[in-house]
């Protein structure tokens, strides 16, 4: 239970805040609306996350215990913005592609200069230490008593899983008198917030390589020693396809992506990507880099490296900057790093593409599990979104690596931010492009994975043990948005209740990293030396970039004209040759390949490994006919780029 002291404590938020609240509302803040919180405040919802509970709490937080929090501004017309979102976005509206400059969108939602004055004023009467203003928020920090009397709320400790976390014991809450000024406040839970994949970026991981035999395009060589499976010899894996046949697979046809601006966000940033991206690029026969094609937006200091694992997201950028090139080689690259894995600083990447206009399509091939998304978060990222929208930037992110997450967390669910209603959610396939560069099939990516026997007769265990696939699944906590709509059954979009919810994904590719794409990367070898090698990638990381590039041609289709948020228009498109119907048995019957790979991933020094990976056996989700949650409605058959000229 809470203790008296800071009971009392919580109590005096108001009385300090008011005269202040007074000249600011001089200012030009409009009238007061109706509180929905506490006598005099309006309640933050969302702030108070799921997992502080009356059995998990351990009691008060110390006093002096330091926060640091962002409040997010509302702007000026929260619902007004939401709906331009929608307007613009969709083709039956009246307002499609109608989209504002950076300019008229801040003017037009923006939060005003006398908003970010009141709030500032309010923050600062309660004790806090304003550390930063942006277009989007306010930054602050100071002790746990400073918090409390701010947000009128207590902070609790709780227990979550093994560890114990800081949170609000009710709901935050900010003066009534701000109007609506006030989006959402981050940071009142310390629980971590950050995505998978003096401080300085250290050098490049070790050194991976794929082992051979493999297939120069599907099928081109049998595994003719090893055991069958599903009753034939299957081919051993690709040893990565290459933009050639990925344009070919997906119809880009002539297009390339030119006057289009793709960006990408990862945190942290390649030392060596320009030169990694070039060498790529004249190897396997993509468009040379032009003087500007490729630029970098980072920040001025880099942290949490090490907790982050800041060399591996080298790769991630690597793979997505290699990838739009690959499949879009005229399109402009704009990498923009975030300085943290965080989701604060990851959300400050995508807000300098808003507030900048940066690009017209933004690649993130990031994310978390949902049970870790606290709704706060969610309005931070869905008010980008939205401002995105209005300007004509669309937003792609990947679905995960981790089916439909039980194997990896315990509980069914999908990944965040692919759950946004404001995104377009990449899941993934495993792609059989064959010879000549032609489109063969494609499954449902989902692998398990069963190794050669001891005497080389048989599969251990065949099929063997579950190892990764695309992320999907309903979402327990984004309603279903009206693109969905008579799209996505029943059964999918009310799997968790009676209410229909948003379905993920919306869209697929590439990602089977047994079909995956060959990448070149400067990586770090045994001898301690670091160069330029290769190995064959894959995850909805891939699927999420050649989506984008995709895309970009279509733009290009499209006289260059912005495609914005594209679900409306992807989900239009439903039910036509102009997407290939994915599902896990293309062919009528059960498919596999043979790999072998290097016991220590770089050399046969250590011994090899051999395995056969079952393609399309994706946990409990299934691809089947039409709409279903490990490839949304397919992926982009011919005719799809061209079909944006109309």
């Amino acid at each position: 239970m809470r203790s008296n002291r800071a009971a009392v404590r919580a109590g005096v938020s108001m009385a300090a805040t008011l005269p202040l609240l007074a000249g600011a509302l001089a200012l030009g803040i409009p009238a007061a609306h109706a509180s929905d919180g506490p006598a005099g405040r309006d309640t933050l919802q969302g702030t108070k996350p799921l997992w502080a509970t009356a059995g998990a709490d351990k009691g008060a937080t110390a006093d002096g215990s330091r926060v640091s929090a962002r409040v997010y501004l509302a702007g000026r017309d929260a619902a007004g913005l939401s709906a331009y979102a929608k307007a613009v976005s969709d083709p039956s509206s009246a307002s499609y592609g109608k989209y504002l400059t950076a300019r008229q969108a801040r003017s037009r939602f923006g939060a005003t200069g006398a908003q970010v004055a009141a709030v500032t004023a309010w923050l600062k009467s309660a004790g806090l230490t304003v550390t930063g203003t942006s277009t989007h928020y306010v930054s602050v920090t100071g002790e746990v008593a400073d918090a409390e009397k701010a947000f009128g709320t207590q902070l609790h400790n709780y227990a979550k899983g093994k560890k114990t976390y800081r949170a609000p014991s009710k709901a935050a809450s900010a003066p009534a008198g701000l109007n609506g000024a006030v989006l959402t406040v981050t940071g009142l839970d310390n629980a971590p917030h950050k995505a998978d994949h003096s401080d300085t970026l250290p050098p490049p991981d070790a050194v991976f390589r794929n082992a051979g035999p493999f297939s120069s395009y599907y099928g081109s060589k049998t595994a003719t020693t090893l055991p069958g499976a599903y009753g034939t010899k299957v081919p051993y894996a690709v040893k990565g396809y290459t933009g050639k046949q990925l344009r070919a697979a997906y119809g880009a046809g002539k297009a390339t992506g030119k006057g289009v601006t793709v960006a990408i966000t990862d945190a942290y940033a390649s030392p060596t990507i320009a030169a990694d991206a070039a060498t790529y690029a004249a190897k396997h026969g993509d468009s040379t880099y032009k003087g500007g094609q490729l630029t970098q937006v980072l920040p001025g200091q880099y942290t949490r490296t090490e907790e982050c694992g800041a060399a591996g997201w080298y790769g991630e950028e690597t793979l997505d900057v290699e990838a739009v090139h690959a499949v879009a080689p005229a399109s402009d690259i704009v990498y923009v790093g975030a300085s943290s894995c965080y989701d604060d600083d990851l959300l400050d990447s995508l807000g300098k593409i808003v507030d900048g206009r940066l690009a017209d399509i933004v690649s993130n091939s990031w994310g978390d599990i949902e049970a870790n998304q606290t709704p706060d978060l969610a309005a931070a990222y869905d008010q980008v979104f939205q401002l995105g929208a209005i300007e004509g930037i669309g937003f792609y992110f990947s679905s995960g690596d981790n089916g439909d997450e039980v194997a990896n967390t315990g509980t069914k669910q999908v990944d965040t931010p692919a759950n946004s209603a404001w995104v377009t959610a990449v899941g993934g396939t495993s792609l059989a492009v064959g010879k000549g560069d032609t489109y063969k099939w494609e499954t449902g990516w989902g692998t398990l994975r069963a190794t050669l026997s001891d005497d080389g007769k048989s599969w251990t265990d065949f099929p063997g043990a579950y190892t990764s696939g695309a992320g999907g699944g309903t979402s327990a906590t984004v309603k279903q948005p009206f693109y969905q709509r008579g799209v996505v059954p029943s059964r999918l979009a009310k799997a968790n209740g009676r209410q229909a919810m948003r379905t993920v994904p919306d869209i697929a590719a590439i990602a089977d990293p047994n079909t995956g794409f060959l990448v070149g990367q400067t990586q770090t070898f045994p001898d301690g030396t670091q160069r330029y090698d290769e190995y064959r990638i894959g995850g909805t990381s891939l699927a999420s970039p050649v989506i984008a590039g995709v895309q970009a041609l279509a733009q290009q289709a499209r006289g260059g004209r912005p495609i914005g948020f594209a679900n409306p228009a992807i989900y239009d498109r439903y039910g036509t040759k102009l997407y290939h119907d994915v599902t896990d048995r293309p062919t009528g019957r059960d498919l596999a390949v043979a790999r072998v790979d290097f016991v220590n991933a770089f050399d046969a020094s250590e011994g090899l490994l051999t395995s056969v990976r079952s393609l399309g056996k994706d946990s409990s989700l299934k691809a089947v006919r039409g709409y279903d949650d490990v490839t949304g409605v397919g992926s982009p058959a011919p005719g799809y780029v061209t079909s944006y000229r109309h």
